[in-house]
Order: C-alpha cells, then sequence, then structure tokens
C-alpha cells in the first residue's frame, strides 16, 4: 500500500484541552485520546484551528505533540500542525512530532502577511524539504486571509513530500475542482474540514473529514465514513442529517463569531471530556448561555443515540 494510503476517513481536530492558566490540562487529553480511538477515528490531527492553533503557547503545543503520540502509541495516525508565522518555528515543531513518532504535518500558510501564490508555493516547497515527515497543505482562506490555489495545490503535489490537502474554505466548487485536478492521481489525498460537507465530498471523490464534532460523537463520523463505503444511501442520509442537527444547536449559540469553539468545547465539558477553557481572545459562554446550551445538548446526544443504535 502507498503510505499516503494510511490516510483516509476520519481525522478529528482535536481540541486543546486546557487549565485556567492555560497550560495543557493533561487529564483531560488523556481521557479524550482514549475517547477518539474508542470511537474508531482513523486518525487524530492535533495543533489546528479547533485545536486553538494560534492562540495557544509554543510550550502547550510541544507538550501536546509529545503527550498525544505517546498516548496514541501507534494505535492510529498522528497529524500535526505547524502554522506559525516564523518558518523557523514551524521547523523546530516538525521536530518534536517526528521524534515523538507523528504520522504527519499539516501546514497552514502564513497568516498577518500579505503573499501571493508563487510566494505561497515557494514557502511550501521550502518547508516540504526541511521536514522530515510527509507535509499536508491547509486551505483556511477565512482564518489566513489566502487560498491556495487548485493551480498552486497541483503543482505543489509534484514534491514528493507533500501528499495532501485539507480543504477549508466551505466552498464545495472549490473541493470539486480539487477532485478534478487529482482524478487521475489518488495517491494525493483531499480531506474536507467543514463536516456539513463530509457526505457530498465523499461522493465527489474525496479521501475523509477533519470533523470537529468527532471529538464529542466519533462514532457518528465514523458511521457516515463507512456507511458511504458499503452505499449504504439510507443510513449516509441519516447519519448526515444527525450531523446537521448537531451542527445547527452545538454551533450556532449566540451571535459570536467563535460559536463553533464556544459550542463545541461547553459540550465536551458537559461530558466530562475538557474544562470549559478557551485561550484567549476567546472565553466560554456566561453560565445563563450555558445553561441554554445544555438543553440543547442533551437534545442532540438523544438523536445522535438513537441515530448510533439504528444506523450502526
Amino acid at each position: 500500500m502507498n503510505p499516503s494510503q494510511a490516510f483516509q476517513g476520519i481525522f478529528p481536530p482535536m481540541i486543546t484541552p486546557l487549565n485556567p492558566d492555560f497550560s495543557l490540562d493533561v487529564a483531560h487529553a488523556e481521557k479524550l485520546i482514549e475517547h477518539l480511538i474508542e470511537g474508531g477515528v482513523h486518525g487524530i490531527f492535533i495543533i489546528g484551528t479547533t485545536g486553538e492553533s494560534a492562540s495557544i503557547s509554543l510550550d502547550v503545543k510541544s507538550d501536546l505533540i509529545r503527550l498525544v503520540c505517546k498516548k496514541v502509541n501507534g494505535r492510529v495516525p498522528v497529524l500535526v500542525g505547524i502554522t506559525e508565522c516564523s518558518f523557523v518555528q514551524n521547523l523546530d515543531l516538525a521536530a518534536i512530532a517526528y521524534e515523538s513518532g507523528a504520522a504527519a504535518l499539516v501546514a497552514a500558510p502564513p497568516f498577518y502577511i500579505n503573499i501571493d501564490q508563487d510566494e505561497l508555493v515557494n514557502y511550501y516547497q521550502k518547508l516540504a524539504d526541511a521536514v522530515q515527515l510527509p507535509l499536508f497543505l491547509y486551505d483556511m482562506p477565512s482564518h489566513t486571509k489566502v487560498n491556495i490555489s487548485v493551480e498552486s495545490a497541483v503543482k505543489l503535489s509534484v514534491h514528493p513530500n507533500i501528499i495532501g490537502l485539507k480543504d477549508s474554505s466551505g466552498n464545495k466548487d472549490n473541493f470539486r475542482s480539487l477532485c478534478a485536478a487529482f482524478k487521475d492521481n489518488q495517491d494525493f489525498r483531499l480531506f474536507i474540514g467543514p463536516e456539513e460537507m463530509l457526505a457530498e465530498t465523499l461522493e465527489m471523490g474525496g479521501h475523509g473529514g477533519v470533523c470537529g464534532g468527532a471529538n464529542l460523537f466519533p462514532k457518528l463520523y465514523v458511521g457516515l465514513y463507512d456507511a458511504f463505503q458499503k452505499q449504504d444511501k439510507e443510513k449516509v442520509k441519516l447519519l448526515c442529517e444527525t450531523i446537521m442537527f448537531l451542527s445547527e444547536n452545538i454551533y450556532s449559540n449566540g451571535t459570536y463569531k467563535s460559536s463553533y469553539l464556544r459550542g463545541l468545547k461547553a459540550s465536551l465539558s458537559f461530558e466530562g471530556l475538557c474544562q470549559d477553557v478557551l485561550a484567549l481572545p476567546l472565553y466560554s459562554y456566561s453560565e445563563a448561555e450555558k445553561a441554554a446550551l445544555h438543553e440543547r445538548f442533551l437534545m442532540v446526544k438523544d438523536k445522535v443515540e438513537q441515530t448510533i443504535l439504528i444506523a450502526i
């Protein structure tokens, strides 16, 4: 099997459990890792957007890489995000990931710097030359303010150390274009970020999903992926509807731009999988907001459990 083919299925973008002083909450991190693996996930992605990569300290990142790789112990591939603005800091994190036994790296474009596609391609080529692990591109234009064009992705795919792309653009047409561009190169792996698009993008030819809700209910997302592989359209439809129900009720509370992450971490805290602590500038919901969310969460949990009984 080509090494890149190990990367398919559901890779939750693991949240970073934090203590009130913003240090790594080791006990909850270990608990969450076991929860994910018991849920059947195909891999774990740490230090991404859902992991608050832009806000947590380098010490927390280093501690998290070592902890996750040691706890996972080869049971599933661990992907490590390296999205510092500093090229050298990315190399430092990449070295820790390699030494710790991670399987691959994931890098979004440097942010807070105006760059064009030529500069972007050059950056990724230099990064891929310098690291010892395979590299995924990470397209997150809403946060980085630059997109990785399909043409740039094709150019970069020629590099032997660049093996795939995570598309968090939220643009279906963009993902469709990527699938068309790589139709004859299935070794280049294409993952979707927004879970609401998981079923559609698998149909287009995608290889899996990096789904935030899989932190909470991994079996739901793994179940959808498995049902798609078996071409069980009724189960895919049911599981997809439940994922949309979760998205509508957990990620959209209040008018905060950060409601996705606030809702996800609060819900995980209801399940005892983390403390409800977000790295500044984010902060958790008020007690009243949390009480309202808890009612919605119980409704979602009931629906998820019913769906799993029927479909999995």
